[in-house]
Protein backbone atom coordinates (compact mmCIF):
# COMPACT_ATOMS: atom_id res chain seq x y z
CA UNK A 1 0.00 0.00 0.00
CA UNK A 2 2.89 2.33 0.87
CA UNK A 3 4.52 1.81 -2.54
CA UNK A 4 1.21 2.55 -4.26
CA UNK A 5 0.91 5.83 -2.36
CA UNK A 6 4.47 6.82 -3.30
CA UNK A 7 3.81 5.95 -6.95
CA UNK A 8 0.62 8.03 -6.83
CA UNK A 9 2.55 10.92 -5.29
CA UNK A 10 5.30 10.71 -7.93
CA UNK A 11 2.69 10.80 -10.71
CA UNK A 12 0.90 13.83 -9.22
CA UNK A 13 4.14 15.77 -8.66
CA UNK A 14 5.38 14.86 -12.15
CA UNK A 15 2.14 16.11 -13.71
CA UNK A 16 2.28 19.33 -11.69
CA UNK A 17 5.89 20.03 -12.62
CA UNK A 18 5.25 19.19 -16.27
CA UNK A 19 2.36 21.66 -16.33
CA UNK A 20 4.70 24.41 -15.13
CA UNK A 21 7.20 23.37 -17.78
CA UNK A 22 4.73 24.02 -20.60
CA UNK A 23 4.03 27.64 -19.61
CA UNK A 24 6.89 29.50 -21.29
CA UNK A 25 6.20 27.85 -24.66
CA UNK A 26 2.55 29.00 -24.55
CA UNK A 27 3.75 32.51 -23.63
CA UNK A 28 6.18 32.54 -26.55
CA UNK A 29 3.39 31.48 -28.92
CA UNK A 30 1.21 34.30 -27.55
CA UNK A 31 4.02 36.79 -28.18
CA UNK A 32 4.20 35.64 -31.80
CA UNK A 33 0.54 36.62 -32.18
CA UNK A 34 1.26 40.13 -30.89
CA UNK A 35 0.05 39.82 -27.31
CA UNK A 36 1.95 41.70 -24.60
CA UNK A 37 3.41 40.52 -21.30
CA UNK A 38 0.74 42.54 -19.48
CA UNK A 39 -2.05 40.85 -21.44
CA UNK A 40 -0.58 37.37 -20.94
CA UNK A 41 -0.12 37.73 -17.17
CA UNK A 42 -3.46 39.49 -16.65
CA UNK A 43 -5.41 36.76 -18.42
CA UNK A 44 -3.53 34.06 -16.50
CA UNK A 45 -4.16 35.59 -13.08
CA UNK A 46 -7.77 36.68 -13.68
CA UNK A 47 -8.89 33.26 -14.91
CA UNK A 48 -6.75 31.58 -12.25
CA UNK A 49 -8.44 33.59 -9.50
CA UNK A 50 -11.90 32.80 -10.88
CA UNK A 51 -10.99 29.11 -11.03
CA UNK A 52 -9.73 29.06 -7.44
CA UNK A 53 -12.81 30.96 -6.25
CA UNK A 54 -15.01 28.26 -7.80
CA UNK A 55 -12.92 25.45 -6.28
CA UNK A 56 -13.02 27.11 -2.84
CA UNK A 57 -16.78 27.58 -3.13
CA UNK A 58 -17.29 23.83 -3.56
CA UNK A 59 -14.80 23.14 -0.74
CA UNK A 60 -16.22 25.82 1.55
CA UNK A 61 -16.82 23.32 4.38
CA UNK A 62 -13.06 22.76 4.60
CA UNK A 63 -12.15 26.47 4.70
CA UNK A 64 -10.46 27.74 7.85
CA UNK A 65 -10.75 31.16 9.52
CA UNK A 66 -7.61 33.26 9.10
CA UNK A 67 -5.48 34.03 12.13
CA UNK A 68 -4.68 37.65 12.89
CA UNK A 69 -2.14 39.15 10.50
CA UNK A 70 -1.99 36.15 8.15
CA UNK A 71 -4.07 37.76 5.38
CA UNK A 72 -1.65 40.66 4.98
CA UNK A 73 1.31 38.26 5.07
CA UNK A 74 -0.20 36.03 2.38
CA UNK A 75 -0.97 39.00 0.14
CA UNK A 76 2.49 40.54 0.61
CA UNK A 77 4.45 37.34 0.08
CA UNK A 78 1.98 36.20 -2.57
CA UNK A 79 3.11 39.20 -4.60
CA UNK A 80 6.23 37.15 -5.39
CA UNK A 81 4.00 34.90 -7.53
CA UNK A 82 3.11 37.91 -9.65
CA UNK A 83 6.73 39.02 -9.86
CA UNK A 84 7.85 35.51 -10.85
CA UNK A 85 5.41 35.34 -13.77
CA UNK A 86 6.20 38.88 -14.92
CA UNK A 87 9.98 38.46 -14.73
CA UNK A 88 9.93 35.00 -16.33
CA UNK A 89 7.67 36.06 -19.19
CA UNK A 90 9.71 39.22 -19.74
CA UNK A 91 12.88 37.12 -19.94
CA UNK A 92 11.57 34.88 -22.74
CA UNK A 93 10.91 38.00 -24.81
CA UNK A 94 14.67 38.32 -25.20
CA UNK A 95 16.08 34.79 -24.81
CA UNK A 96 15.13 31.24 -25.72
CA UNK A 97 12.72 29.33 -23.48
CA UNK A 98 15.41 26.70 -22.89
CA UNK A 99 17.74 29.39 -21.49
CA UNK A 100 14.94 31.05 -19.52
CA UNK A 101 14.03 27.85 -17.66
CA UNK A 102 17.70 27.22 -16.83
CA UNK A 103 17.89 30.71 -15.29
CA UNK A 104 14.67 30.05 -13.37
CA UNK A 105 16.24 26.87 -11.94
CA UNK A 106 18.81 29.05 -10.18
CA UNK A 107 16.12 29.19 -7.51
CA UNK A 108 17.66 25.88 -6.29
CA UNK A 109 20.75 27.59 -4.87
CA UNK A 110 19.09 30.96 -4.22
CA UNK A 111 16.62 29.23 -1.88
CA UNK A 112 19.60 27.69 -0.06
CA UNK A 113 21.10 31.16 0.32
CA UNK A 114 17.81 32.66 1.58
CA UNK A 115 17.38 29.82 4.06
CA UNK A 116 20.96 30.23 5.35
CA UNK A 117 20.57 34.00 5.85
CA UNK A 118 17.16 33.86 7.52
CA UNK A 119 17.95 30.81 9.64
CA UNK A 120 21.45 32.19 10.44
CA UNK A 121 22.92 28.81 9.70
CA UNK A 122 25.77 27.98 7.32
CA UNK A 123 24.65 25.56 4.56
CA UNK A 124 25.83 21.97 4.72
CA UNK A 125 28.67 20.69 2.56
CA UNK A 126 26.15 18.77 0.45
CA UNK A 127 24.18 21.95 -0.32
CA UNK A 128 27.36 23.86 -1.17
CA UNK A 129 28.48 21.11 -3.56
CA UNK A 130 24.98 21.01 -5.10
CA UNK A 131 25.14 24.78 -5.61
CA UNK A 132 28.51 24.53 -7.39
CA UNK A 133 27.12 21.77 -9.63
CA UNK A 134 24.09 23.93 -10.49
CA UNK A 135 26.35 26.86 -11.38
CA UNK A 136 28.56 24.65 -13.58
CA UNK A 137 25.46 23.16 -15.21
CA UNK A 138 24.16 26.67 -15.85
CA UNK A 139 27.38 27.69 -17.61
CA UNK A 140 27.08 24.64 -19.87
CA UNK A 141 23.30 24.91 -20.38
CA UNK A 142 23.59 28.55 -21.49
CA UNK A 143 26.56 27.63 -23.70
CA UNK A 144 28.68 30.31 -22.04
CA UNK A 145 32.00 28.68 -22.93
CA UNK A 146 31.34 28.67 -26.67
CA UNK A 147 29.23 31.81 -27.06
CA UNK A 148 27.45 30.40 -30.12
CA UNK A 149 24.14 31.45 -28.55
CA UNK A 150 23.41 35.16 -28.23
CA UNK A 151 22.35 36.03 -24.71
CA UNK A 152 20.49 39.31 -24.43
CA UNK A 153 21.48 40.83 -21.08
CA UNK A 154 17.88 41.95 -20.53
CA UNK A 155 16.66 38.36 -20.78
CA UNK A 156 19.37 37.16 -18.38
CA UNK A 157 18.49 39.91 -15.89
CA UNK A 158 14.75 39.16 -15.93
CA UNK A 159 15.37 35.39 -15.83
CA UNK A 160 17.59 35.69 -12.78
CA UNK A 161 15.07 38.04 -11.15
CA UNK A 162 12.38 35.40 -11.72
CA UNK A 163 14.58 32.83 -9.97
CA UNK A 164 14.99 35.12 -6.94
CA UNK A 165 11.25 35.73 -6.78
CA UNK A 166 10.42 32.03 -7.21
CA UNK A 167 12.87 31.07 -4.44
CA UNK A 168 11.10 33.55 -2.16
CA UNK A 169 7.73 32.01 -3.01
CA UNK A 170 8.99 28.49 -2.25
CA UNK A 171 10.51 29.53 1.06
CA UNK A 172 7.55 31.44 2.49
CA UNK A 173 4.75 29.22 1.14
CA UNK A 174 5.71 26.43 3.56
CA UNK A 175 6.10 28.77 6.55
CA UNK A 176 3.05 31.06 6.52
CA UNK A 177 -0.52 30.00 7.37
CA UNK A 178 0.32 26.30 7.05
CA UNK A 179 -3.00 25.44 8.72
CA UNK A 180 -4.97 26.57 5.65
CA UNK A 181 -6.12 24.16 2.90
CA UNK A 182 -3.96 24.54 -0.19
CA UNK A 183 -6.76 25.92 -2.38
CA UNK A 184 -7.62 28.60 0.18
CA UNK A 185 -3.98 29.57 0.70
CA UNK A 186 -3.33 29.62 -3.05
CA UNK A 187 -6.29 31.97 -3.53
CA UNK A 188 -4.90 34.52 -1.08
CA UNK A 189 -1.36 34.31 -2.45
CA UNK A 190 -2.60 34.52 -6.04
CA UNK A 191 -4.57 37.62 -5.05
CA UNK A 192 -1.32 39.23 -3.88
CA UNK A 193 0.29 38.31 -7.19
CA UNK A 194 -2.74 39.62 -9.04
CA UNK A 195 -2.28 43.07 -7.48
CA UNK A 196 1.27 43.21 -8.87
CA UNK A 197 0.11 42.07 -12.31
CA UNK A 198 -2.68 44.66 -12.28
CA UNK A 199 -0.25 47.45 -11.43
CA UNK A 200 2.06 46.29 -14.21
CA UNK A 201 -0.85 46.35 -16.70
CA UNK A 202 -1.67 49.94 -15.73
CA UNK A 203 1.94 51.12 -15.77
CA UNK A 204 3.13 49.40 -18.95
CA UNK A 205 0.07 49.39 -21.21
CA UNK A 206 -3.24 50.95 -20.15
CA UNK A 207 -1.79 54.11 -18.56
CA UNK A 208 0.61 55.02 -21.40
CA UNK A 209 -2.07 54.26 -24.03
CA UNK A 210 -4.69 56.59 -22.58
CA UNK A 211 -2.46 59.29 -21.05
CA UNK A 212 0.41 61.16 -22.70
CA UNK A 213 1.79 62.11 -19.29
CA UNK A 214 1.77 58.48 -18.23
CA UNK A 215 3.39 57.56 -21.54
CA UNK A 216 6.21 60.04 -21.00
CA UNK A 217 6.92 58.59 -17.56
CA UNK A 218 6.80 55.02 -18.90
CA UNK A 219 9.22 55.77 -21.75
CA UNK A 220 11.83 56.99 -19.26
CA UNK A 221 11.98 53.41 -17.99
CA UNK A 222 11.39 51.44 -21.20
CA UNK A 223 11.77 51.85 -24.96
CA UNK A 224 9.10 49.25 -25.71
CA UNK A 225 6.43 51.31 -27.48
CA UNK A 226 4.91 48.27 -29.20
CA UNK A 227 3.21 47.29 -25.95
CA UNK A 228 1.43 50.62 -25.64
CA UNK A 229 -1.95 49.72 -27.13
CA UNK A 230 -5.54 48.98 -26.20
CA UNK A 231 -5.99 45.79 -24.20
CA UNK A 232 -6.66 42.84 -26.52
CA UNK A 233 -9.45 40.87 -24.80
CA UNK A 234 -9.02 37.91 -27.15
CA UNK A 235 -6.02 36.82 -25.02
CA UNK A 236 -8.52 35.40 -22.51
CA UNK A 237 -9.95 32.74 -24.81
CA UNK A 238 -6.86 32.21 -26.96
CA UNK A 239 -4.23 31.67 -24.26
CA UNK A 240 -5.61 32.78 -20.90
CA UNK A 241 -7.35 29.49 -20.14
CA UNK A 242 -4.24 27.46 -21.01
CA UNK A 243 -1.93 29.70 -18.98
CA UNK A 244 -4.18 29.78 -15.91
CA UNK A 245 -4.86 26.04 -16.05
CA UNK A 246 -1.20 25.05 -16.37
CA UNK A 247 0.22 27.93 -14.35
CA UNK A 248 -2.07 28.83 -11.46
CA UNK A 249 -4.69 26.11 -10.96
CA UNK A 250 -3.41 22.60 -11.70
CA UNK A 251 0.23 22.77 -10.47
CA UNK A 252 -0.50 23.89 -6.87
CA UNK A 253 -3.28 21.31 -6.54
CA UNK A 254 -1.22 18.47 -8.02
CA UNK A 255 2.00 19.30 -6.15
CA UNK A 256 0.26 19.69 -2.79
CA UNK A 257 -1.60 16.42 -3.30
CA UNK A 258 1.58 14.60 -4.32
CA UNK A 259 4.19 15.88 -1.86
CA UNK A 260 2.63 14.25 1.25
CA UNK A 261 3.09 10.85 -0.46
CA UNK A 262 6.57 11.44 -1.88
CA UNK A 263 8.14 13.45 0.91
CA UNK A 264 10.08 16.66 0.33
CA UNK A 265 13.25 14.98 -0.99
CA UNK A 266 11.69 12.73 -3.63
CA UNK A 267 9.11 15.39 -4.44
CA UNK A 268 11.83 17.98 -5.12
CA UNK A 269 13.64 15.58 -7.43
CA UNK A 270 10.49 14.70 -9.38
CA UNK A 271 9.42 18.36 -9.60
CA UNK A 272 12.70 19.18 -11.36
CA UNK A 273 11.07 17.51 -14.40
CA UNK A 274 9.90 21.05 -15.12
CA UNK A 275 13.33 21.74 -16.63
CA UNK A 276 13.50 19.00 -19.33
CA UNK A 277 9.77 19.31 -20.08
CA UNK A 278 10.16 23.04 -20.74
CA UNK A 279 13.18 22.45 -22.99
CA UNK A 280 11.46 19.65 -24.91
CA UNK A 281 8.31 21.74 -25.52
CA UNK A 282 10.47 24.62 -26.79
CA UNK A 283 12.36 22.18 -29.02
CA UNK A 284 9.27 20.62 -30.62
CA UNK A 285 6.80 23.57 -30.71
CA UNK A 286 9.16 26.52 -31.11
CA UNK A 287 11.96 24.76 -33.02
CA UNK A 288 14.54 26.06 -30.55
CA UNK A 289 17.90 24.38 -31.04
CA UNK A 290 19.43 22.78 -27.95
CA UNK A 291 23.06 21.74 -28.35
CA UNK A 292 24.61 18.63 -26.81
CA UNK A 293 26.67 20.69 -24.34
CA UNK A 294 23.45 22.31 -23.13
CA UNK A 295 21.88 18.91 -22.43
CA UNK A 296 24.95 18.06 -20.34
CA UNK A 297 24.37 21.24 -18.34
CA UNK A 298 20.68 20.41 -17.87
CA UNK A 299 21.56 16.91 -16.65
CA UNK A 300 24.05 18.41 -14.19
CA UNK A 301 21.36 20.68 -12.74
CA UNK A 302 19.00 17.72 -12.38
CA UNK A 303 21.77 15.71 -10.71
CA UNK A 304 22.39 18.58 -8.28
CA UNK A 305 18.74 18.50 -7.20
CA UNK A 306 18.98 14.72 -6.72
CA UNK A 307 22.27 14.98 -4.81
CA UNK A 308 20.95 17.73 -2.51
CA UNK A 309 17.97 15.56 -1.49
CA UNK A 310 19.77 12.23 -1.05
CA UNK A 311 19.55 12.39 2.76
CA UNK A 312 15.78 12.87 2.60
CA UNK A 313 15.50 9.87 0.29
CA UNK A 314 17.57 7.71 2.66
CA UNK A 315 15.41 8.75 5.61
CA UNK A 316 12.24 7.95 3.69
CA UNK A 317 13.63 4.53 2.70
CA UNK A 318 14.52 3.69 6.32
CA UNK A 319 11.11 4.76 7.63
CA UNK A 320 9.33 2.62 5.03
Amino acid sequence: MENKNIAKGVLLVALGASAYGMLATFVKLAYKEGFTTAEVTTSQFVIGLVGLLIINFFNRKKLQPLKKGDLSKLLIFGSSMGFTSLFYYLSVQYINVSIGIVLLMQSVWISILIESILEKQFPSARKIIATLIVLLGTLLATNTFYQSIELDIRGVFWGFSAACSFATTMYVSNRIATYLPNTQKSLYMLSGGGIIVGLFLIFSQIGPYYSDSFKAIYLTFSDNQAGIKAFDWSIFWKYGLLLSLFGTILPPLLLTAGFPHTGLGLGSIVSSLELPVSVMFAFFLLNEQVKFIQWIGILLILFAVFYMNMNSLKSMKKSS
